[in-house]
């Protein structure tokens, strides 16, 4: 593969990672840890590990947020019906 190739897809990681970090917003970090999963798996094509790519793209840009997003979504939920008349 083409060093430029590579280049792009590492400043893709990177700049996405950095997005992720910044985020404060639980539900929001875990839209950009998606992306960032993705691009991760373009990564890992890029650099001719196509299995470990595809490893990549069902865990790191599928499973893991949706188990944090259910995990904020139900946190959120308990502390609403907690907060509730005292």
């Amino acid at each position: 593969m083409s060093d430029a190739v590579i280049v792009v897809a590492l400043l893709l990681v990177a700049a996405c990672a950095t997005a992720a970090v910044a985020q404060r917003d639980p539900a929001r970090q875990a839209l950009v840890l998606s992306v960032l999963g993705l691009f991760l798996a373009v990564l890992f094509t890029v650099l001719q590990a196509p299995d470990v790519g595809l490893s990549q793209l069902a865990v790191g840009s599928a499973l893991t947020p949706l188990l944090i997003m259910l995990s904020v979504r139900r946190t959120r939920r308990r502390g609403r019906t907690k907060e509730g008349p005292e």
